[in-house]
């Protein structure tokens, strides 16, 4: 579960840009709300199942999403995809000449098999400043680690010593202690990558290929065809078709290489997507099935909520976190509301599954 974000330019503003998750304590005029949206972690806290995050444009809704999909590449690869010579990509505050020459600052705070964790980290262009991580075993906050550049203090709980020593300026001391089989860090980025998911609006085909997979599974494809129906976008099935093609029938103007890209990331296979419609006579009795093609045929936003229809399953089946920027983009107002409203609801969201996103659609402000 996630509980905060922070990320800014620490030192020069000692208070972070915080996306917080807690449960404000406020009496509401609507309890039904707070019900249905907030679940208790313990006798003290409480989070909540969604949140939204309104600008206007250039305001920094989606820097948010950047920093946090940064922190988690970074994370996951900085030990394994990065070399000693290459840069680290944070970007400062340049409209500041307080911050254009600072540190930059991320800090997660999440619930991970019954405990709370802070993990975080300053760094600029070249080297990692400072680095941490907390737990709660049971009351109290306890270190695990601190990095300050090159000198490290490390709890005997981490079991990490010796590994600073092979820890390079510009790679976390967390990702390289995964790939030493550290237990503790390969449990926080096995979160990270498999828990935290992150998403753009705008991009369909970040998503369509898990839903595409998810179909193949019975179970997955009743839950997509109830979500579609429940959205009532007049569609009764979705049928998917599967062909076998090989490089050579892809168009002769494409290259090489960009035959060979398509051919893997299609496994070889051509997949057509067709939805299905009850077509009426004039009296209104339904008279038959009319079959359209997904792409050629559905709106935009028929396309984009089935491509986003796998990963909501999922994230609900398992608890999961999922980050959207630009939720509504082609997606009607209703149908926004109702992706929240599955979030919120405790017979759709038993595991507590949590959903942020970013959005303009003021018709979603209400109890």
């Amino acid at each position: 579960m996630l509980v905060e974000f922070s990320v800014g330019n620490y030192r020069s503003f000692k208070e972070p840009v915080t996306f917080s998750m807690v449960a404000a304590n406020i009496v509401a005029k609507d309890k039904k709300l707070d019900e249905n949206n907030v679940f208790a972690v313990d006798d003290e806290l409480k989070l909540l199942k969604s949140a939204a995050i309104y600008g206007a444009n250039a305001s920094g809704k989606s820097n948010i999403v950047k920093a946090l999909s940064f922190m988690k590449w970074f994370m996951v690869n900085s030990s394994r995809e990065t070399q000693s010579t290459d840069t680290i990509d944070v970007e400062p505050f340049r409209l500041s000449t307080d911050t254009e020459k600072e540190p930059s600052y991320f800090e997660l705070v999440f619930l991970m098999g019954g405990k709370r964790y802070r993990y975080g980290f300053e760094a600029d262009n070249k080297q990692i400043v400072s680095e941490w991580l907390y737990y709660v075993p049971k009351v109290r906050e306890t270190r695990l680690f601190e990095r300050d550049k090159n000198n490290f203090k490390i709890s005997k709980s981490y079991q990490a010593n010796g590994i600073q020593k092979v820890t390079r300026d510009n790679a976390l001391f967390l990702s390289v202690s995964a790939q030493f089989n550290v237990g503790i860090a390969e449990e926080i980025l096995e979160f990270m990558s498999d828990e935290l998911n992150i998403l753009s609006g705008l991009n369909d085909g970040e998503y369509l290929q898990f839903t595409l997979d998810c179909f193949i599974d019975e179970e997955y494809k009743n839950d997509i065809l109830r979500l579609v129906k429940q959205l009532d976008l007049g569609i009764s099935d979705i049928k998917l078709e599967q062909e076998n093609f090989t490089i050579e029938a892809l168009p002769k103007y494409f290259s090489d290489e960009l035959k060979k890209q398509i051919f893997q990331d299609n496994k070889g296979k051509a997949i057509s997507i067709s939805t299905r419609h009850k077509k009426f006579d004039v009296n209104g009795n339904s008279q038959s099935v009319e079959e359209f093609d997904l792409n050629t045929h559905e709106s935009e936003g028929t396309q984009k909520l089935f491509a986003l229809s796998g990963l909501l399953i999922n994230t609900l089946k398992l608890g999961e976190i999922l980050i959207i920027d630009e939720l509504d983009a082609r997606l009607h107002p209703l149908i926004t509301t109702a992706i929240v409203e599955l979030f919120n609801s405790k017979e759709a969201n038993p595991n507590n599954a949590q959903l942020i996103f970013m959005t303009h659609d003021t018709y979603l402000l209400s109890n």
